[in-house]
């Protein structure tokens, strides 16, 4: 493998310092964000997502309904999303109820955003 050299004449120490240090001090957030981003990025999570978006909370039954899935294949993805605290759970009785957790509704609002966009772009 070929060694790939910096043709910069100086490197600014203080700033590999400053920036070194902000990622030693976010890469907690970073992690979370990354895992987040991890779950949404396959293609069932992110429609629940963008439903549980749209409609502000959905119960499995509704999702499996919509998505043409079974309860059980829905209610893992919703598990999952449930244990990284992207989806909250709240309980009517006996039907569960989930909607997406509001710091993730303003991550994952641009990318929706764009989606959207898209789709209207191809109308």
């Amino acid at each position: 493998m070929e060694k790939i050299n910096c043709i910069r004449l100086e490197a600014d120490q203080k700033q590999i310092q400053r920036c070194q240090e902000k990622i030693r001090v976010l890469d907690e957030g970073i992690q979370e964000i990354a895992g987040v981003l991890n779950l949404a990025g396959n293609p069932v999570r992110m429609r629940i997502l963008m439903l549980l978006f749209e409609e502000k909370r959905l119960c499995p039954c509704d999702l499996s309904d919509i998505l043409g899935m079974t309860i059980p294949a829905v209610s893992q993805h919703l598990r999952k999303l449930k244990d990284r605290r992207v989806v909250q759970v709240e309980k009517e009785g006996v039907t569960v109820y989930y909607s997406l957790a509001a710091p993730y509704s303003a991550l994952l609002f641009p990318i929706f955003d764009i989606v959207k966009q898209q789709n209207l772009a191809s109308i």
